[in-house]
């Protein structure tokens, strides 16, 4: 594999981590500053959030998932394993949960669902130069990928456990970092509750 392939995929992860950056600093500024109309207390808040913290840690375990049959063979082969079995981007699908779960520390089902749309659309820009890409580099082999696996939404009925490499620590240890600031939602959208509640925020829009 020459320098310019391995750094033309270098370019799209860093660009996933960019959209990933960006989406999540859009995401806290919005929640800063929205509440939603289901009050802290009532039973659908309640579910709502824990449905989302439940979606966050889906997402943090489902990237590792990933990392540890992607680690670093993509520039190598087209990985058709686990994760990549079902879908051909487990971890932007992995990564909209978390998105989701994120929204969901609102207590608000449309900012749950608003998030996750959001982050899927923008990863969706990234993913299609991302496919041209891989198919200039794998050719034949990545075409009949793409003819069995879905793009974005994973067919269970399609899963094999295939092979997960070599194990790479560092990259499982850098994605489990990624990951770990969905976690900073939960306590930071408790002391943005509780700053709104006081009148120290203001409340600029509500979400059912």
């Amino acid at each position: 594999m020459s320098n310019d392939d391995t750094s033309g995929l270098g370019r799209y992860q860093s660009m996933r981590r960019l959209v990933l950056a960006v989406l999540i600093v859009a995401m806290f500024a919005a929640l800063l500053f929205g509440q939603s109309t289901f009050p802290p207390d009532t039973t659908v808040h309640e579910v709502v959030e824990m449905v989302g913290i439940l979606l966050i840690f889906l997402g943090i375990v489902g990237r590792l998932w990933c990392t540890l049959y992607i680690g670093g063979r993509k520039s190598g082969e087209v990985v058709t394993g686990g994760p990549y079995s079902m879908t051909r981007n487990p971890l932007y699908v992995f990564s909209t949960l978390a998105a989701a779960g994120v929204g969901a520390q609102m207590g608000s089902i449309v900012a749950t669902i608003g998030f996750a749309v959001l982050c899927a659309l923008a990863f969706h820009v990234v993913i299609l130069r991302e496919e041209r890409h891989l198919e200039a580099l794998f050719g034949a082999a990545y075409k009949a990928y793409v003819e069995r696996v879905p793009r974005f939404f994973p067919k269970l009925s399609l899963y094999q456990e295939g092979d997960t490499g070599s194990f790479r620590p560092k990259l499982l240890l850098n994605t489990l970092l990624d990951g770990l600031v969905f976690l900073v939602a939960l306590p930071v959208f408790e002391l943005i509750d509780h700053a709104q509640v006081t009148g120290a925020l203001p409340v600029l829009f509500r979400l059912p």
